[in-house]
């Protein structure tokens, strides 16, 4: 009998506004295409969030959207009595600033506590970061070290010393201009690109797995994939 793996959507209505919902369905198709069964779970504020999960996804939103899943999810603690059992998770955007341990919000930069499992800081930056952005994985080689995505954020993340960058970026700007792209605690990984990105990089949803489930997975071999894949590499190129 396949095993069950667990994946929890958190707050659609809140952290869905970029697409970043098809990353939950990339996972799905996965872990089907690897020979598990997984199971969805899809929690807006209100419904609890289930500390059993094996992934967690967050998505990108607003600032005001930013605060109210923020409160929740600390007065919940689900996600993070989930991440102490050893869950991974993949927060995007808004939802890798809220990761962090504060990022500001609005034109008086009203700092915001986060949910504290990256040691990462988010603030409002010069400019707004948009475009086609290609980075460089760190730890990896080959082709699937390449990062692509669509990067749309007026934050910059700076990160601490308990945080490593997920990447180094080759086109565009990150998290700050300074290199580096995402950050990295554990089984934890924020990232700051759109596409989903999970679409754009499959290696990545493979990772995200072997990470929930301490095991390594069997390359899949898609050629619609790779040719999708191929095609967005070149555009962030040009």
């Amino acid at each position: 009998m396949a095993r069950t793996v667990h994946v929890v959507l958190i707050y659609q209505s809140l952290l869905g506004i970029y697409g970043d919902r098809g990353n939950a369905l990339v996972i799905e198709r996965r872990l089907a295409w690897h020979g598990f069964e997984p199971r969805l779970t899809i929690v807006e504020p209100g419904d609890k969030v289930p500390d059993d999960a094996d992934i967690y996804l967050l998505g990108g939103g607003e600032d005001s959207a930013q605060i109210t899943a923020v409160r929740a999810l600390i007065a919940d603690g689900g996600l993070h009595r989930g991440v102490e059992r050893g869950a991974s998770v993949l927060a995007v955007c808004a939802g890798y600033q809220i990761a962090g341990t504060t990022f500001t919000v609005g034109d008086r930069d009203t700092v915001i506590d986060g949910l504290g499992l990256l040691d990462v800081t988010s603030t409002r930056g010069p400019t707004r970061a948009v475009g086609e952005i290609l980075a460089r994985w760190e730890g990896r080689t080959g082709d699937d070290a390449w990062i692509s995505g669509f990067e749309n954020h007026g934050g910059h993340t700076r990160l601490g010393p308990g945080a490593k960058p997920f990447a180094r970026v080759e086109v565009g700007v990150g998290n700050c201009g300074d290199g580096t792209e995402g950050a990295v605690n554990g089984k934890v990984i924020g990232t700051y690109p759109h596409g989903p990105i999970l679409a754009r990089n499959p290696a990545l949803a493979d990772h995200l797995i072997e990470l929930a489930l301490d095991r390594k997975l069997k390359p899949l071999v898609r050629p619609e994939i790779t040719e999708l894949r191929r095609q967005r590499l070149r555009a962030a190129r040009r």
